[in-house]
This record gives structure tokens, sequence and C-alpha cells, in this order.
């Protein structure tokens, strides 16, 4: 009986040493916590006030966004020049392509439906903007306005994605180039490409990348194509490579990949574009969302 309950303790500490861990970052002026929320990617970040970050909390910081690919904030009432300056601590703020910013402050667009759309801003799985030459590194969001129920954000691991691959796929994946063209967000419905009356160009922009790229900070492998933006392989016919592209755009979500995140008035959201896939739920029709957005500039893909 006596060894039971001493197995018994033991396994208790050693689960609270680990979740231990697991949550907290100690910094030089206070401590807060990384909750983790998913086995694959995702972690909430707690006990801070985004407005007031020293050195150290911003490199703990940028080092739990590599790991866990998407960090959330909750609570933090930011003006948009707050928002801006919060930004910049992880890349340069880049102006989006086909929709105007905010009145003062050209680097933010708001995410918007309204009461009476059907189709919501960005409504598929995508990467934003891969069809630029030199894609965003990041994207961060933050709520404004919010429906009584639904709009969460779905994201994807696409390092993870790429890793559950077999040997042969991987093989052959990595000495393609996928195209991406804007052109195909009126197809997928895709209304974060396609704002009409904005006073931007809507002229198609196509890119070519590596099917296979490499994370420039982290040196991982993940997959680089997704359903709302990429065309065909090159050197393929759209025809060749939809068979291929089918098979791994259903791949690329299976839900072990996958996190989910529930907004507050005052979340924020940061993604790593090069490695992550999002899908905001369209399950709120009859209310508004409205959130503000900001792009972190971008290198070529390798």
């Amino acid at each position: 009986m006596a060894s039971s309950s001493v197995r018994l303790l033991n396994i208790a500490r050693a689960a609270q040493a680990a979740q231990a861990a697991r949550w907290s970052f100690a910094t030089v002026s206070n401590d807060f916590k990384v909750n983790r929320i998913s086995g694959s990617l995702g972690a909430e970040i707690r006990g801070l006030d985004v407005r007031r970050l020293d050195d150290a909390q911003m490199k703990q910081l940028h080092q739990a966004w590599l790991e866990h690919k998407v960090i959330f904030f909750r609570d933090q009432p930011l003006q948009p020049k707050e928002f801006l300056e919060f930004s910049a601590h992880f890349g340069k703020p880049a102006p989006y392509p086909f929709v105007q910013g905010i009145e003062g402050h050209s680097e933010i667009i708001e995410v918007l439906k309204r009461e009476d759309e059907k189709n919501n801003f960005g409504g598929i799985w995508h990467s934003d903007t891969v069809y630029l030459q030199e894609p965003p590194k990041g994207t961060i969001l933050i709520a404004r306005e919010l429906p009584p129920y639904g709009g969460d954000t779905l994201f994807a691991n696409q390092v993870a994605a790429y890793a559950a691959l077999s040997p042969g796929l991987k093989t052959i994946l990595e000495q393609l180039t996928a195209v991406h063209t804007s052109a195909k967000a009126d197809t997928s419905k895709t209304r974060e490409d396609r704002v009409k009356g904005s006073g931007v160009s809507q002229e198609e922009l196509v890119s070519y990348h590596p099917a296979v790229r490499t994370h420039p900070d982290t040196g991982e492998k993940s997959l680089y194509v997704n359903v709302a933006h990429t065309d065909r392989f090159d050197g393929w016919t759209a025809e060749e490579s939809a068979p291929l592209l089918q098979y791994l755009h259903r791949h690329q979500v299976r839900p072990e990949f996958t996190c989910r995140f529930h907004w507050d008035v005052g979340s924020i959201a940061l993604w790593d574009n090069r490695s992550v896939l999002h899908n905001p739920i369209n399950d709120y029709h009859g209310f508004r969302r409205s959130m503000h957005r900001i792009t972190l500039a971008g290198d070529k893909p390798k």
C-alpha cells in the first residue's frame, strides 16, 4: 500500500513538473505563461500586456512563435497605432495588395463580414497571398467586433503535414515548383482577394514557389501549396496537377495537424505564414464580424 502511494505521488509530481515546464517562461521583468492548446500547433500567451514588452520578453515570444507556429493573446485593447507598434516587433508591416488600409494606417486592413453577406473574408484554407513574389512571413489579426457565436479560426501545421508524407512522395514534391495565382480567388470564393470598389488594381498576380519550402529561421521543411491559390505544378498542366493537388489539400488539413481558436474582442492571433494554413469558419450568417489585420513582409521562398 505504501509503495503504491509513493508511486502515485511521484506520478503527480512528474505531471506537475511537466505542466510547469510546458507553460512558463521566466523573463527579466515578470513571468508569462505559454499554454499549448493542441498537439500539433498553437499556444496561448498569458500574463502579458503587449504594449509593454522588454527585450527579453520579445526574444522569448519570438521563440514561442517559431516553436508553436501560431500564438494567441487575449484582453489586448490596442489602438491602431499600438497594434502597428506591436506587429513591428516581429517584422516589417507591409501593405496588402488588393484592399486599402484603414484611415490613417495603410498597413492595417479591415477583415469584415457584414450582416447581409454570405461569403466571409478569406473563407477557405489558405496561406496569405502566396501569389506574391515575396509572400508575407506572418499575419497578425486582432478582433474588434464579433458575432454572438461562431467565427472561430482553424490553423494547420504544414511542417507536420510534410513530415507525415511517404519518403517517395517527399522526393517527388521536393523537385516540384507550384504555380500560384490570385485569379483562383474567384472560383474558391475567397473574398479576401476580390474585394471590389477598393480603388486598388485587380490584375492577376502569379508566382512560382517550391512545393516544399524550407523555413529560413528553423530549417524545417513544410508543404507550400493551398487550395485557394495553387493552380498547378510548373511544367504540368492543370489537369495533370489536379489529382496530386487534391490529395495534398485533403492531407494537409487532417485534424491531427490543426488547432482551433475561439475569439473574444481584444484577442490577437499571430501566425507563421511560411508554415501554417488558416481557415476562418463561416458559421455566423446575419451577424457582423470585424477584425484588423497586419501582414509582415517576407522573402522569396526557398
